[in-house]
């Protein structure tokens, strides 16, 4: 059998093996064999992915290494866009990255801003009519115990006499501004039992330049009513009925004839002793039924009060002080009132207060003023002090007064009444009329009233709750900002209302 091929199978793979006779074909089969073998391996293994360099030869075609060809290959020519303009407050939202302007720089430095890490400057009489939606120069400041609001109202008033600002602290109920009024030459008086100081609030003095005198007599009654209504409203706790008005009407007018006779101011108590005469007030009126004097009798018990109870001396003799409206700094110190707990006696003492300063603040002529009303929230619960710091608020503008309001949260002012009285309405007017709102940390259980009250926004009312000392949110008509205040080492030695916590071995 030398002419034929033998062929035989083998288990391992299916293909033919020629006989050894024939080495090309045996070399042949040894490499389909192995061919043969790997496309088998390969076909067993997951499919691997393709490495860049398979992707590029496959994309090589398309994209040569020069790149495209043409005016649209982006290669070697200049990118030519149209200019763009747009304002600072656009492109502030376009790049959230660039900081807030800030106020400008006219005014008193009160710090740094957090986030623009710049200096904040406040001033706001430079900013009325400059800048958008700032429509008063009112400003409240609110935050919990030792966060630092006190400093900063004392600060701004301190660092304002530089401008020749007046200062006018007409509530002090713990005789804190004292040491600040000394510092600048200004003058304190304090009112309480025992001490020598006398206010008589229904002193008149003279018209201010370019006012007729006929005029500025009516202008001096009519505040000498609206002071006598108020502390009647505020003793009685009621309005006055319609008699009652026309009773203290006739008798304020009777008692100012009887102290011209004497040559000197009338007295409370001049006042009320027409008062506790039915027939002399019935008589001026030409009543003779007495109707009027009998309806009058409330309210000479009323003013009894005020001329033999536990504010006797203070308000009804001729005033131990000269009102000085060229002082730069006056303060009331009503600290021993104030340390007693009673609200009343405090706020018939500030109604006086008030009413003895306003001949000063109601001259045009005055200057740029402050007027500070510290622990406020002692007399949010009496209308009728809130009716007369209202007044003072809307004549703002026109006197060149700028009202400072401190308390110490936001919901003092929902405790002047229930909802829809009219305290309650007085005291968010109040808010409302501050163009300026400075809040301090805020305890967790007040930020939804705080926030309801003010229109926060959630990342104001998260960043209240986490403010540190000395740190508050400025809401200046209606932009935000985190202001550290700064002050100086002789300010912070002033301005210590923690002194008696202190260990005298160490002090803070």
């Amino acid at each position: 059998m030398t002419g034929e091929t033998f062929l035989r199978t083998s288990s391992a793979s299916p293909l033919f093996t020629p006989s050894r006779s024939d080495r090309a074909s045996r070399r042949q089969a040894r490499r389909d064999l192995a061919a043969a073998r790997r496309t088998a391996r390969d076909n067993a293994r997951p499919r691997r992915t393709r490495t860049r360099r398979e992707e590029n030869e496959e994309l090589r075609p398309f994209y040569p290494a020069s790149g495209r060809p043409g005016p649209a290959s982006l290669r070697g020519g200049k990118l030519k866009l149209p200019a763009h303009r747009m304002t600072t407050a656009t492109a502030s939202g376009a790049y959230p990255f660039l900081a807030e302007g800030g106020l400008g720089s006219s005014g008193v430095l009160v710090g740094r801003d957090v986030h623009a890490e710049a200096s904040f400057v406040f001033d706001p009489f430079a900013l009325y009519g400059k800048v958008e939606n700032f429509t008063n120069p009112n400003c409240l400041i609110a935050g919990v115990i030792g966060q630092g609001k006190s400093a900063l109202a004392k600060s701004i008033a301190l660092r304002s006499t530089a401008f020749g600002y007046r200062v006018y602290v007409a509530s002090d109920p713990k005789g804190e501004w004292t040491a600040v009024a000394a510092a600048v030459g200004g003058t304190t008086i304090a009112l309480g039992p025992g001490l020598p100081g006398r206010l008589n609030p229904l002193d008149a003095t003279a018209a201010p330049e370019g006012i007729d005198e006929e005029a500025w007599a009516g202008e001096v009654r009519k505040r000498r009513l609206l002071l006598l209504g108020s502390l009647a409203r505020t003793v009685l706790r009621r309005d006055l009925r319609p008699m009652e008005y026309t009773g203290l009407d006739v008798a304020l007018d009777t008692a100012v004839q009887q102290a011209a006779a004497a040559g000197r101011d009338p007295l409370l108590g001049d006042v009320a002793t027409v008062l506790g005469q039915p027939d002399l007030l019935d008589a001026a009126l030409g009543d003779p039924s007495r109707r009027v004097g009998e309806a009058s009798q409330d309210l000479s018990h009323a003013f009894r009060r005020l001329i033999t109870g536990d504010l006797a001396g203070m308000f009804d003799a001729p005033s131990t002080a000269v009102f000085d409206p060229r002082s730069p700094m006056l303060s009331i110190d009503l600290s021993r009132l104030g340390s007693t707990g009673d609200d009343t006696a405090l706020t018939l003492a500030m109604t006086c207060a008030s009413a003895w300063m306003e001949a000063a603040l109601s001259d045009p002529n005055g200057g740029r003023r402050w007027v500070i009303y510290d622990e406020a929230w002692r007399i949010m619960r009496h209308a009728a002090l809130l009716e007369r710091m209202q007044s003072q608020w809307k004549l703002s503008r026109g006197l060149g007064i700028a009202n400072m309001l401190i308390i110490h949260r936001l919901s003092d002012l929902l405790s002047a009444g229930d909802q829809g009285s009219r305290a309650r309405a007085l005291a968010e007017g109040l808010m409302t009329d501050c163009a300026t709102r400075v809040i301090y940390r805020q305890e967790a259980d007040q930020l939804a009233a705080t926030a309801g009250l003010l229109g926060l926004t959630g990342v104001e009312t998260a960043a209240i709750s986490q403010l540190g000392r000395g740190r508050g949110l400025w809401k200046v008509a209606g932009r935000s900002f985190i202001v550290q205040h700064l002050l100086h080492k002789a300010e912070l030695e002033l301005f210590d209302t923690d002194a008696r916590m202190h260990d005298p071995g160490h002090p803070a």
